[in-house]
């Protein structure tokens, strides 16, 4: 199993990253091992792994391009493909479509969301649909003077691509032609959240119709029941990512799921903690049963292993990424002592299972 870390590298970004890192993981005890050092790149941030683990893609912050690598599976090694126009500026996010023949991107700074075909090879084109967003920007001034799409996920079903909006304060939802690789708006185009929560990421229940929307500003998860025919979200339940007794600055960061969604993780940056929580086997809600300290600054990402054993925290500000092991009964992290020395890291994906 390998493990593939981005970073920021810039001096705008306060950054000390230098590339992209690849790791070897053990499933059994967690531990990591450096293989390759990919570097020349620019905030290589987001990543995301083809669905038979061949290629790589990432987008770059505050740029306007995405970037395609091909990975050896023996060594995990990764090779630059090349670079494709992505239509608009600071891609934070991008998901494979699940034929493998096109990368959506989300372009934050650009309010936007293109799609770019993928070559038999792997490698990117340049982008071929762009959309803007449309809709009225939330009450934060500094945080949303506009529209600020921050993540792009496939339903389970590859018929429909999710776009939580931070700056517009809603959860867009598009139908994905898969043969033309285009979208276009679904039945229920959006749903609303509260006025300043600042939807960032999504993630959907494994096997249940429930989503759960992670927000930014307000530092809460909504709980939401999914209409796999219509494309539409109803919200059931919003719960804060924070302590009763927590009174400082804080936003959300990540949202983790295990594997057979008994468990559901958020990260907070300025708390700096991941929120547990045991999900309601029937709809999906959520009980908080702990927070852990990430042993650093500024949790950016965390991520699960696929076989959902260990919880991996990027530390973007403290530049580590700690380990912990999740008890498998009761959903409670412990860490395991590893502590990954990488600068600014802000993703984390894998390949293999062994």
């Amino acid at each position: 199993m390998f493990a593939y870390v981005g970073s920021f590298t810039t001096v705008e970004r306060k950054a000390r990253g230098a590339g992209i890192h690849v790791y070897r993981a053990d499933p059994a005890s967690g531990a990591w091992t450096h293989v390759q050092h990919v570097g020349d790149l620019v905030n290589p941030s987001y990543l995301a792994v083809s669905r038979d683990e061949r290629f790589l893609y990432c987008v770059h912050g505050d740029g306007d391009y995405a970037s395609a690598f091909s990975l050896d599976p023996e060594t995990g090694r990764a090779k630059l493909l090349n670079r494709a126009a992505a239509g608009g500026k600071n891609g934070v996010r991008q998901a494979v479509d699940p034929r493998g023949k096109f990368l959506i991107v989300a372009n934050y700074a650009s309010g936007s969301v293109a799609v770019l075909p993928i070559a038999a090879d792997g490698s990117l084109q340049d982008q071929h649909q762009l959309l803007d967003l449309p809709g009225e920007p939330g009450p934060h001034k500094t945080e949303q003077p506009s529209s600020h799409p921050h993540d792009v996920v496939f339903d389970p079903s590859g018929r429909f691509v999710l776009v939580p909006d931070k700056g517009l304060d809603r959860v867009f939802v598009f139908r994905f032609d898969a043969a033309r690789g285009r979208l276009s708006p679904a039945e229920t185009d959006c749903v609303k959240t509260r006025p300043g929560a600042g939807p960032r990421h999504l993630a959907f229940h494994p096997k249940l119709p429930v989503v759960w929307v992670l927000n930014e500003l307000d530092s809460t998860v909504a709980t939401c029941r999914w209409d796999a025919g219509r494309g539409a979200l109803t919200p059931i339940q919003v719960v804060t990512t924070l302590p009763t007794d927590f009174t400082g600055y804080s936003t959300t960061a990540e949202i983790a799921v295990t594997p057979d969604g008994r468990f559901v993780y958020c990260s907070n940056r300025g708390h700096d903690s991941v929120a547990a929580y045991a999900a309601d086997a029937d709809n999906g809600s959520l009980t908080a049963i702990g927070w852990q300290l990430t042993q650093g600054r500024g949790p950016r990402f965390i991520g699960l292993d696929p076989a959902g054993g260990f919880l991996h925290a990027a530390n973007e500000q403290g530049d580590t990424i700690v380990t912990f092991r999740v008890d498998a009964g009761s959903g409670l992290l412990a860490p395991t002592g590893q502590v990954i020395r990488n600068g600014s890291p802000v993703a984390i994906v894998f390949t293999g299972t062994g």
